[in-house]
């Protein structure tokens, strides 16, 4: 199953982040991004699942979260969870990319552990 939660209103109805949790941190935060995995797994059938919310661009970055800032979450892969931050480079199109190819990296990784 997959869940596209571009809106704050849907990472809340459809996965279950927390309000509180978008207020303090902003949807571009490894703790949204950790509640949106959790949620997956949660809200379906699923063993385990990977969430992805970032800054792809061309607009929408700030000092603190710049354009290719891209915050990640697996939650379920052997009982455990993680998240993390990466950092872009490129257009819009490259940032989505990278972040795509670089959650299914880890999430093999997970897998195979």
């Amino acid at each position: 199953r997959g869940f596209v939660t571009y809106s704050n209103r849907s990472k809340v109805e459809m996965v279950g982040v927390d309000s509180g949790t978008l207020e303090s941190f902003g949807a571009v935060s490894e703790q949204v991004a950790s509640e949106m995995a959790r949620g997956g797994v949660t809200h379906s059938d699923a063993q385990c699942a990977l969430s992805i919310t970032g800054v792809a661009g061309p607009d929408g970055g700030s000092e603190s979260k710049p354009v290719g800032m891209v915050c990640f979450a697996w939650a379920g892969f052997n009982g455990e969870s993680q998240s993390m931050v990466q950092y872009f480079q490129g257009d819009r199109q490259a940032v989505r990319t990278q972040s795509v190819f670089f959650a299914i990296r880890e999430a093999v990784k997970l897998l195979a552990s």
